[in-house]
């Protein structure tokens, strides 16, 4: 069942996603982007790191300096040097459409889509979302049927949600790689420890936010959510294993735009373009 709940503040996903898709009807063709020219390799992890914007880095700046940091870089740099393919190549998409200030809304996801569709990667470096041309899976398309039936919204013909990512909702996965064909392979190699320290400064440092937790991986996260004034929304995961035992009705996405409108803040505008746009 969906719970709700405050806590109080100062100012300052198993992985469910071997999902078959739809067809995707209005996208557009967008290349997807990366952090170096088409066809150079991806920049190694600790120069993504280098190169997050500085407010960033100052929320992760813990686990930057901790032990956890350069054995993470170390793996996911020899996977790639071993001639793995791993996704996303641009890893930190999500904090560079997004920045700290601007976070109304954290989702939270496991770990990216480890496949290809025709030929293109899923996984776009956001949480849920999936790059142009690629297939709805079926938690999103659970995601936008409960959008549909609680604020009136059609079903997209498409599920890139960077125009989501850009009106302040942090599409986060908890693990920020992952290999080709390889569910959760990139799990408990240091990925959680970067994120929860992510998770427990943007809580602690910021007012007023509302965390849409899904499933019980994502739920145990709620712990580093520390005594701030945050609005907490819980439900089953939207995969089709889950999504009917109280997903489907939680009335999430109302619920949040309630929220902010009345603590102030200009509500979400669930609804996507006609065409899949890559914003970043």
């Amino acid at each position: 069942m969906t719970s709700a709940s405050r806590t109080r503040s100062n100012p300052s996903q198993a992985s469910l996603f071997g999902d078959t898709s739809a067809t995707p009807a209005g996208t557009t063709a967008h290349p997807q982007p990366t952090p170096t020219a088409a066809g150079s390799p991806p920049p190694t992890l600790e120069a993504q790191f280098a190169a997050l914007p500085p407010a960033w880095r100052a929320h992760l700046k813990p686990f930057i300096e901790s032990d956890a940091y350069a054995p993470l870089c170390r793996f996911v740099d020899g996977e790639r040097a071993a001639g793995k393919t791993v996704y996303p190549a641009d890893v930190f998409r999500a904090l560079r459409l997004t920045s700290p200030d601007e976070v109304k809304v954290v989702i939270l996801g496991q770990d990216p889509y480890h496949g290809e569709d025709r030929g293109t990667p899923q996984a776009h470096g956001l949480a849920f979302s999936v790059a142009p041309n690629v297939r709805t899976p079926p938690s999103l398309r659970n995601i936008f049927k409960e959008i549909a039936t609680s604020l009136g919204h059609e079903p997209p013909r498409h599920g890139c949600l960077d125009t989501w990512a850009k009106q302040g909702v942090l599409l986060l996965n908890t693990v920020l790689t992952v290999e080709r064909d390889s569910a959760a392979s990139h799990a408990k190699r240091g990925w959680e420890k970067c994120t929860d320290t992510l998770i427990h400064e943007l809580a602690m440092r910021h007012d007023g936010l509302v965390f849409m937790l899904w499933g019980a991986h994502a739920q145990a996260k709620r712990a580093l959510l520390g005594g701030k004034s945050h609005y907490v929304l819980e439900a089953p995961h939207p995969s089709p294993l889950s999504a009917h035992r109280g997903f489907l009705g939680c009335g999430h996405f109302a619920s949040a735009n309630e929220y902010l409108v009345k603590h102030g803040r200009t509500p979400i505008d669930w609804r996507l373009p006609d065409e899949a746009q890559m914003l970043a």
